[in-house]
C-alpha cells in the first residue's frame, strides 16, 4: 500500500520541481524525501521521477499517481474531521495559518489572544506568505488556512474544486500626512487635483500599494514627485512625520498613527479584497469555523465587516 508520506512529497515534488524546495516546504531534509520517493517507487513497482537538468520531472505514472493525490488527502482529512467534530466539536490541535503581512497585522494578530482564550486547547500558528506560496501551502495539505488578497482589485483567480473561498475584509487605502502638512486641512475626500503638487514616499515597483500609487495619478499630465521608495509602512510613516512628504497607506497596514499623523480618504480610492481559503474537506473542521467566526468580528482601523459579510456558526458556502 502507498504510504501517505510518500505520496505528499511526490505531490510536493510535482508542485516545486526540486527535491530541495520540496524538502524545505515539507519540513525535511533533501535525502529524506529521496528515500520517500525511493519507497514509492518499490511499492508501485515502477519509476515516478526522472532527472531533468538540475531538476526532476514525474514520469507519466509518476503524474498518474500525484493526480490522484488530492483525492486521498482530501478523503483522509475527512475521515480526520468527523473525528474530531464527533468529539463536542472543541476546536483542539494545531492549525497552520498563513497570510500577507498586512493581514497578520490587521487581521490576525487582534483576533490570537482571543482564541487563545476561547479555544485553550488550540494552537495557532501564522506564517508570512505572500498569495500565490500561501493557495499552494493550503492546497498541499501543508497548511490549513490561508488569507489572501486579489492583487490590485482584480476579479480573484478561480480555484480548484478542492477549495473554499470566502470574503472577510475589504482593505482600503488612504493618504497619511503631518498634521502640519496642506492636505490636513482639507475635510473631503481627496482627488487627483488636491494631490498634484506633493511629494510622495511610496512602496517600490512590482508591489500592490505601488501600483495604487500609480493609479491616482494615471490621468495626470506631470509624473508625481516621488521622493522615497520604501517597502516597510512604519518607515514610511517616519519619513511622513517630517511633513515633507505624503503615504499612500492601505488601512491593514497602518499602525496607530499618534499625535503627529492624521489620514484623509481618498475620492476614489483604491481596494483590494481579502479572502479566506482552505480545504473544501476541512470544512466542518472547528478549528477553522473558530477562526472565521473571529475574523468576522474583527475590526481593522477604519473599517469594519458588516454583519452581512460575518461568516456564521456553520461554514459558508464558497462564493
Amino acid at each position: 500500500m502507498i504510504e501517505v508520506g510518500a505520496l505528499r512529497a511526490l505531490r510536493a515534488v510535482a508542485a516545486l520541481g526540486t527535491l530541495a524546495r520540496a524538502a524545505e516546504e515539507l519540513g525535511f531534509t533533501a535525502s529524506a524525501v529521496s528515500q520517500q520517493i525511493k519507497r514509492l517507487e518499490r511499492q508501485v513497482g515502477v519509476p515516478v521521477l526522472a532527472p531533468a537538468g538540475r531538476g526532476v520531472v514525474l514520469t507519466p505514472a509518476g503524474q498518474a499517481i500525484a493526480g490522484s493525490a488530492p483525492e486521498v488527502f482530501q478523503a483522509l482529512e475527512r475521515c480526520a474531521e468527523a473525528a474530531r467534530s464527533v468529539s463536542a466539536g472543541a476546536p483542539r490541535g494545531t492549525l497552520r495559518v498563513v497570510a500577507f503581512s498586512t493581514a497578520i497585522r490587521g487581521l490576525l494578530a487582534p483576533v490570537v489572544p482571543r482564541l487563545a482564550s476561547r479555544c485553550p486547547q488550540l494552537r495557532v500558528e501564522l506564517t508570512e506568505q505572500d498569495p500565490d506560496e500561501a493557495l499552494h501551502s493550503v492546497g498541499a495539505g501543508t497548511a490549513d488556512l490561508a488569507l489572501v488578497h486579489d492583487a490590485d482589485g482584480l476579479l480573484p483567480a478561480p480555484l480548484p474544486p478542492s477549495l473554499v473561498r470566502r470574503r472577510v475584509h475589504t482593505d482600503v487605502g488612504d493618504v497619511v500626512m503631518s498634521r502640519a502638512h496642506p492636505l490636513a486641512r482639507l475635510d473631503a475626500p481627496l482627488d487627483e487635483a488636491a494631490l498634484a503638487g506633493h511629494a510622495w514616499v511610496t512602496s517600490p515597483p512590482g508591489t500592490v500599494c505601488h501600483q495604487w500609487f500609480r493609479r491616482l495619478f494615471a490621468q495626470a499630465r506631470a509624473e508625481p514627485d516621488v521622493r522615497h521608495l520604501v517597502d516597510d509602512f512604519a518607515t514610511q510613516l517616519s519619513l511622513v512625520v517630517a511633513g515633507q512628504v505624503v503615504a499612500l497607506i492601505p488601512r491593514l497596514a497602518r499602525p496607530p498613527l499618534g499625535e503627529d499623523l492624521i489620514a484623509r480618504p481618498l475620492r476614489r480610492p483604491p481596494k483590494r479584497e481579502v479572502h479566506a481559503v482552505w480545504r473544501r474537506s476541512a470544512e466542518a473542521s472547528p478549528a477553522i469555523r473558530a477562526v472565521l467566526a473571529e475574523l468576522g468580528l474583527a475590526a481593522s482601523p477604519g473599517e469594519a465587516i458588516s454583519p452581512a459579510d460575518r461568516p456564521k456558526r456553520a461554514i459558508p458556502t464558497p462564493s
